[in-house]
């Protein structure tokens, strides 16, 4: 399926590894140019290696930027702009997890951290893409919230409320933006990534028994799926979030006598 991402632009927040390398990976794979951003340089120019070394017909950019930093997205968009004449794609990805524990025991510094990185950078850099460049030539907004924005979780139910307001956030920017913007999101379950490591690591073989389709998710799951909402074949998808995690979230409740 032509995706018609060949020849397009796409910027991705959080691309030095995991989830937002394996995006910006899968976008240059269908022939988009991509830039990559996250606040660590080096790591993003070893992403920006590979991805050159694999798809040498497309062109990459890296630009770092702290994502909670207004100027610095605005910056950053700016050059994505400047090296690609517009911003086609927007991915969404950066995100963080300073604390895990009880909510009653949050304190301030964390929760503004995680409020910061995960909620308000949706806000700065859509607002920056559109101001640069989506207003003018329409585009694509792809979110990426979390399975956990659905549910309760014991130990990471701050960074859950977070991710609840992402799809929020998705809602009310698709009604904002369209026709000329699509903004969706990704639910993703547990996926082997360093962020989730906490929830998967020396567990595997528990979630797996318990996750419908056997297995935990890779990057490439989730990066599948950013660029179907990213291309063509989504095009009268907007405002949506794709829970994207084996069916865990319809696995069946266990029967009394299960317990």
């Amino acid at each position: 399926m032509d995706t018609g991402l060949a020849g397009r632009s796409a910027l991705v927040t959080g691309a030095s590894r995991g989830i937002g390398a394996a995006i910006a990976t899968a976008l240059a794979a269908e022939g988009c140019h991509v830039l990559l951003s996250s606040r660590r340089q080096q790591a993003l120019d070893e992403v920006a290696a590979r991805v050159r070394a694999a798809y040498p017909g497309v062109e990459v950019r890296t630009h770092a930027a702290h994502v909670g930093d207004p100027d610095a997205a605005a910056a950053c968009v700016a050059a994505a702009v400047e090296a690609f004449g517009g911003v086609d794609v927007l991915v969404n990805n950066a995100g963080t997890n300073p604390y895990y524990g009880p909510m009653v025991d949050l304190d301030v510094a964390r929760a503004e951290k995680t409020v910061q990185v995960n909620q308000l950078s949706v806000v700065l850099w859509t607002q920056a893409v559109w101001r640069a460049s989506m207003r003018e030539r329409g585009g694509a907004i792809v979110n990426l919230a979390s399975v956990g924005g659905l549910l309760t979780e014991p130990g990471i139910g701050y960074y859950n409320a977070t991710k609840a307001a992402v799809i929020h956030l998705t809602r009310q920017f698709a009604a904002e933006l369209a026709p000329r913007v699509r903004v969706n999101a990704i639910a993703p379950g547990i996926v082997r990534t360093r962020l989730a490591r906490a929830l998967w690591e020396g567990r595997e073989p528990a979630l797996n028994a318990a996750i419908p389709l056997g297995r935990i998710g890779e990057p490439a799951d989730i990066a599948a799926t950013a660029v179907f909402l990213a291309g063509a074949a989504s095009s009268w998808l907007t405002g949506q979030t794709l829970v994207v995690d084996g069916g865990a979230a319809i696995r069946p409740a266990l029967l009394p006598d299960d317990r």
